[in-house]
């Protein structure tokens, strides 16, 4: 089942349970999963990779608003954005914890055979493909960083 119709289904259920907060997320995903179709060049279909690559930035999107909300004390506007990150989150693959994000990670640097921190570009190469959508580019670039200069 695409995408999209995994969305109209919850969509639907969304609204007859008046969950507006899962409305207001699923209603975000089905936008840009439209605007995706209708770019040039895409034939108005998008692949699995592609609704993954969108989904996590929706994601990106929100936890940067969150964190903006956070510093100005806007609780109100904070608490949407978790309620649609939750909501986006369940569409993405299972994320990596912290240590089997580092395990992967420093499996990947023993592959690769990086040993300072120069070597960080050719890691995260790796890296962010390997671990595409299973974590946050964030925490990725952080963890090769500390693993890197020890």
């Amino acid at each position: 089942m695409s995408l999209e119709t995994q969305i109209m289904d919850q969509m639907k259920d969304a609204m007859k349970a008046k969950d507006e907060a899962g409305l207001r997320g699923l209603r975000a995903i089905k936008a840009e999963i439209i605007k995706a179709k209708t770019e040039p060049g895409a034939n108005g279909q998008i692949s699995e990779d592609g609704e993954l690559k969108l989904l996590q930035k929706l994601v990106k999107q929100r936890r940067d608003s969150l964190e903006i909300f956070e510093k100005q004390n806007r609780e109100d506007l904070a608490k949407k954005e978790r309620e649609e990150i939750a909501i986006i989150e369940k569409f993405l693959p299972k994320q990596f914890s912290e240590a089997e994000l580092k395990d992967a990670i420093a499996k990947i640097i023993s592959e690769t055979g990086a040993a300072s921190p120069a070597d960080m570009g050719k890691v995260m190469g790796v890296a962010t493909k390997q671990l595409a959508g299973k974590a946050d580019g964030k925490a990725i670039s952080a963890i090769v960083k500390e693993l890197l200069a020890k």
